[in-house]
């Protein structure tokens, strides 16, 4: 169970002032910085991986990145990869110059701007843990949704877990009001679970695709018994064999024989998703 040492972390986190926090997500110290900056190689290798999968290509397209952190790594590896142009959009990292404008271009402000102010739409649009952390993500989705060119598509990879990693299911212990007064860290984590994530997709996307890529079932047992009742119904996963998730107590046949609905026990997952107009 956690201690609270949890808490104190949490309150700790939550008050520090934004200019500390960039300063250690740029050190690497106690907070450690996401994927695209830490690995863009990786992290670049993790989108084109999962676009291939897909059937489909970068080359020749415009990509959009929802949350890059501020590293143009990811973008240049997709520039070299064929990409056409690639956009940038993220309101809290800190502006710099472009490496070549007529490339890439980086939006310091709300997706919504980009939108109003008549940005080309899109052929691939990707992020790497964002969405977790946006406030509104019906909003988000519908943007992002607007800003598709028809038959684009979309590749989400999103962390539900509770970025205090040691305890990943410790968020969804504690009520609305404590966790948005007390223990909701400045970077935000919305709590929303797979099945949130899929139905707000579901309203501006014609097909949505949802790929589990991990589960703890250890450590969601540990936390069962302290988990919100909402937070026990959130979620559906679709797997196509019981053995892929054998050890879970919470699975019932949905649907179609084999295909198996889990509770909350999910880690990270991949959404796919794709416009036609």
């Amino acid at each position: 169970m956690a201690s609270l040492n949890y808490v104190a972390l949490r309150l700790v986190r939550r008050h520090l002032p934004n200019r500390l926090v960039r300063l250690l997500l740029a050190r690497g110290i106690i907070i450690k910085p996401g994927l695209e900056t830490s690995a863009p190689g990786e992290a670049t290798l993790l989108f084109l991986n999962a676009v291939a999968a897909a059937g489909e290509t970068v080359v020749g397209r415009r990509i959009l990145i929802f949350g890059y952190g501020g590293n143009f790594g990811v973008a240049l590896g997709l520039l070299q990869a064929g990409a056409r142009h690639v956009v940038l959009v993220d309101p809290y990292a800190e502006p710099q110059e472009v490496p070549d404008p007529r490339r890439l271009t980086a939006i310091h402000a709300p997706l919504r701007d980009y939108l109003s102010a008549g940005g080309e739409l899109v052929d691939v649009v990707l992020s790497n843990s964002m969405l977790e952390h946006v406030e509104d993500v019906a909003e988000a989705v519908s943007d992002l949704a607007r800003a598709t060119a028809s038959g684009g598509r979309h590749f989400h990879f999103i962390d539900l877990r509770d970025h205090y990693f040691k305890y990943p299911f410790e968020m969804l212990c504690h009520s609305e009001r404590i966790w948005r007064r007390v223990l909701n860290p400045g970077s935000n984590l919305n709590r929303l679970r797979v099945g949130d994530y899929e139905r707000l997709f579901s309203t501006s996307f014609q097909q949505v695709r949802v790929e589990l890529l991990g589960i703890d079932t250890a450590a969601f047992r540990s936390a069962r018994r302290r988990i919100r009742p909402e937070f026990l119904t959130g979620e559906t996963i679709k797997t196509q064999s019981h053995a892929s998730c054998s050890e879970h107590p919470y699975c019932r046949p949905i649907g179609d024989p084999g295909t198996l609905q889990s509770q909350c026990c999910t880690l990270r997952f991949k959404i796919a998703s794709s416009v036609s107009r």
